[in-house]
């Protein structure tokens, strides 16, 4: 019997209008954040818990989002040359990023709605552009596919469809993009329900693959974010041997869906996650990763120091006593994976706004600048929520197409200046 989604919590939220860039009657950002409340440094290196979901309002008055398009034509329908390069030598051709988040990932509507489910704006072009023209060269896309898929896991053409679309706003600005698999509440690392995962897993894949086989080495698959035992003592813990074991079938199951597909995915660069993309030690050791296979890529969040990063109740000052986790973080990428040339991204990284824009700056920049040493590029985490009781990472203004934080934005800049 095929897998039912878990019922989602159903909870009332307003909207006001909606619009793209460039509307300056458009509303900022207020939604709350997707980032998990974590009581100890075991968490620090961890990022996405589910929002509570809200009503579909795909219909009624007051809706002025997103409106089924019909399907999105893409001009990407021939299969592009894909240069004779490897994952090592690409990433390091990357300077930094940005995620689209709270945004694609929200499950709170099963339609086309679900984009401003968790915050208020719609995607455009002139964000990707704004990013563009500010030096950010990737931009990772987070997208949950689990409420678009029927029970026979089949996405939904539309959804699909409005997520091609924003892939292709950021490629024919010759950006990077990374495209994943995210808040994905069907699958549980466990040996009851790996099986089921698996062949989920596999069935997603091997579609998304197919939409996208034609592009180049600018698009970038990442098969997993943060999957773990949700819900349990082991979530944000570093999980168990057995979990940790599940999530490498994980792996391996989205790697060999993605190389025996057609196009370009027989050389596409992947990223492999690790359990729940954990930063401790004991996750990064257990990440799976092929043999003979130069186009991948490992994947890994932190979110450091923790109490200052992202523990909301933690500290707001950033000083060389709590520099320790972020140098141990990177010492560990490199004696895990540079050591054999094997590549880096940090997915999602960044810290909660406690009205501490100058202590975040510094915290960014000393951040940075120790990734850049090992060529390692950073993404950084965009909810688009500020001023809220949760956890604000809110940069840009999406509204208006201009930056809340531009202090921030100019040091990520000075960072890679040279």
């Amino acid at each position: 019997m095929k897998k039912i989604l878990a019922m989602l919590t159903v909870v009332s939220m307003c909207f006001v209008m909606l619009a793209g860039c460039g509307n300056s009657d458009s509303s900022t950002s207020s939604a709350s954040s997707n980032k998990p409340a974590a009581s100890d440094s075991s968490a620090a290196d961890n990022s996405s818990a589910a929002n509570d979901s809200v009503e579909d309002i795909s219909s009624g008055p007051d809706y002025s989002g997103p409106k089924p398009i019909g399907l999105y034509e893409s001009t990407h329908t021939e299969q592009e040359e894909m240069r004779d390069i490897t994952a090592w030598e690409l990433v390091k051709e990357i300077k930094t990023g940005w995620n689209l988040g709270n945004t694609l990932d929200a499950t709170g509507s099963s339609s086309l709605a679900a984009e401003i489910s968790w915050q208020p704006d719609p995607t455009t072009k002139e964000m990707i552009d704004l990013l563009k023209n500010d030096g950010f060269d990737l931009i990772r896309i987070p997208v949950s596919w689990g409420m678009h898929m029927d029970g026979n896991y089949n996405v939904d053409p539309e959804w699909m469809a409005r997520v091609h679309e924003i892939v292709d706003y950021a490629i024919d600005s010759d950006m990077y993009v990374i495209l994943n698999t995210h808040h994905e509440e069907w699958y549980f690392p466990d040996e009851e329900n790996k099986e089921q995962d698996i062949e989920q897993l596999k069935a997603l894949w091997t579609q998304i693959a197919e939409e996208f086989k034609n592009y180049d080495e600018h698009l970038i698959f990442e098969g997993l974010n943060e999957p773990r035992l949700r819900g349990t003592q082991y979530e944000w813990s570093g999980g168990n041997k057995k979990s940790r074991e599940v999530v490498k079938e994980y792996a391996q199951a989205f790697y060999e869906t993605v190389r025996a597909s057609g196009g370009n995915n027989p050389k596409r660069m992947l990223m492999l996650t690790g359990y729940a993309a954990s930063s401790q030690r004991t996750c990064l050791n257990d990440v799976w990763l092929p043999e003979n296979d130069k186009n991948v890529i490992v994947s890994v969040h932190g979110y450091l120091p923790y109490s200052f990063a992202l523990d909301t109740e933690g500290t707001d000052k950033f000083s060389d006593g709590n520099k320790g986790e972020i140098d141990s973080l990177f010492q560990s990428l490199a004696n895990l994976f540079y050591v054999n040339e094997i590549p880096v991204i940090v997915g999602e990284y960044g810290c909660v706004d406690k009205n501490n824009t100058s202590e975040r700056v510094e915290c960014i920049t000393y951040y940075l600048e120790t990734a850049k040493k090992l060529g390692i590029p950073c993404v950084l985490w965009d909810n688009n929520a500020v001023g809220t009781d949760g956890e604000n990472f809110g940069m840009m203004d999406r509204a208006n197409c201009t930056w809340k934080f531009p202090e921030i934005i100019d040091a990520i800049k000075a960072v890679y200046a040279e």
